[in-house]
């Protein structure tokens, strides 16, 4: 169904999208293992490619994506989660996307365009 083969390193993209709002919550990578648990679960699995490692989405801050839809580009290289982001935020930052940032209108700067819903030290105290 995916073309995993077409991925650098087995990876493809996948663009996570609010699906009531539409907003673009986050943009992370898939792999055949983390695709098939996120189809086998309804809950976004994917490769951590910091951690070297699989992760479910929300394991440690408990804002786990439900999926709602998956769409698949034309080159199957590509999908998009449409979910229901459970919690406040998908972003690790403590921001609800991790497109919380915009370039300023010179093109010299990243302006925050948000504030963040919850504070990372406490949700992610190691």
């Amino acid at each position: 169904m995916l073309n995993f083969s077409k991925g650098e390193q087995g990876l493809l993209p996948a663009i996570v999208q609010d699906q009531a709002s539409g907003e673009v919550l986050m943009l992370a990578y898939i792999n055949e293992e983390s695709w098939r648990r996120t189809l086998a679960t309804g809950k976004a699995h994917y490769w951590s490619r910091s951690r070297n490692k699989i992760w479910l989405k929300g394991e440690s801050s408990g804002h786990v994506q439900l999926i709602c839809e998956i769409r698949v580009d034309c080159d199957a290289d590509t999908v998009v989660f449409k979910v229901e982001q459970l919690g406040r935020a998908a972003c690790h930052t403590g921001h609800r996307s991790c497109f919380y940032r915009r370039l300023s209108a010179d093109g010299q700067e990243l302006e925050v365009t948000d504030s963040p819903v919850f504070d990372p030290a406490e949700v992610y105290q190691k």
